[in-house]
């Protein structure tokens, strides 16, 4: 059973609608398998099926040395020295693995994301709020809490403000404060 989900960044109304196109950070989890397709067997091969990915959308590559990714338990991954390309993702696998440009390991022998619901929090290297993506809270009209990719509206997912007006749900309250 796998799961996926896409997010953006918490921004005013006003600031999404400006261009008359919604708002999307440079940096952004762009995508997120928290229910890693078969048993949950604690392997390691079960425990990389679990990721969360990373998007750059600009032309130059940013350094995310510092930056971390975190759940709602407090389980906190931080990039180390690592310079994500333009125009390129990265996987961040939860089991143990070696760090490539397109995949990067937590190294841990448990699971991190919650496959009922749950929040993954990218920050910068300064704590800084930059993006963060939530499931399993509102679910749609079956039931269903699973997502593989594609348009997400009206499938019960939460995201971060920015898609005003796309369909997109919004609302929760965000840890740095603001609300969607």
């Amino acid at each position: 059973m796998a799961a996926a989900v896409v997010g953006a960044v918490a921004l005013p109304a006003s600031a999404a609608d400006h261009h008359g196109r919604p708002y999307r950070p440079a940096v952004y989890i762009s995508d997120v398998q928290y229910d890693s397709p078969g048993r949950d067997d604690r392997s390691n091969r079960s425990l990389n099926a679990e990721w969360v990915e990373i998007t750059n959308d600009s032309r130059r590559a940013v350094n995310l040395d510092g930056w971390t990714l975190e759940d709602e338990d407090g389980h906190t991954y931080t990039f180390d020295h690592y310079r994500l390309s333009g125009r390129a993702t990265v996987r961040v696998h939860t089991g143990i693995g070696r760090d490539s440009r397109s995949d990067v390991y937590q190294d841990r022998r448990a699971y991190v994301w919650d496959n009922h619901s749950d929040t993954a929090t990218l920050r910068n290297d300064r704590d800084r709020f930059v993006d963060e993506v939530s499931w399993g809270y509102d679910r749609d009209h079956r039931g269903d809490d699973r997502h593989h990719g594609g348009d997400h509206r009206g499938d019960g997912w939460r995201h971060g403000g920015g898609h005003r007006g796309d369909g997109w749900r919004h609302g929760g309250d965000h840890r740095d404060g603001h609300r969607g």
